[in-house]
């Protein structure tokens, strides 16, 4: 990559994937965080398993673990991998549910967008299970939070 340049786009400003046949296999492993805002009565149910629709947590770590698998079927440009490992956890606080999803591999390029896929899939099935509940929730704070392995090295963001 040229200092400063965007991979993904060739000499003349048209996209492309970028070939990573060059770089070497490396153990890589990426962290996403965020955050489903809802109401104290919402996170209590959910809490309680008095959702409707069944296990909110239980089918939204499915459907996270299931997304990071697709991350390359949704975006254009993201290269298919092999994931090794998928971890979809859930901290339920007064206000919000935060998700954080964990997805490892041994490849040429990094899992970033597989977990960030995992993270945003997770939450918006949070939403829909609960959202005859609480129809004023938002989903946010989606970020990177932590990424290990490749060229570029590790990246861990600093708590706000």
């Amino acid at each position: 990559m040229p200092d400063g340049g965007l991979t993904h786009l060739d000499p003349l400003g048209r996209a492309r994937m970028v070939d990573v046949a060059p770089k070497e296999q490396t153990h890589r492993r990426a962290v996403a965080r965020g955050r489903v805002h809802m109401t104290a009565e919402t996170t209590s149910l959910v809490a309680k398993g008095a959702i409707g629709k069944g296990d909110v947590l239980s089918v939204a770590r499915v459907a996270g673990i299931q997304a990071a698998k697709r991350a390359p079927d949704l975006i254009p440009l993201c290269h298919p991998l092999l994931v090794s490992s998928v971890l979809v956890n859930f901290q339920i606080e007064d206000t919000f549910i935060e998700v954080e999803a964990h997805v490892e591999t041994v490849d040429r390029t990094g899992v970033e967008m597989e977990a960030l896929t995992a993270c945003s899939v997770a939450a918006l099935t949070i939403y829909d299970m609960c959202k005859s509940a609480d129809r004023t929730m938002v989903i946010g704070d989606i970020a990177l939070w932590e990424k290990t392995g490749g060229r570029s090295g590790s990246y861990r963001r600093a708590e706000a």
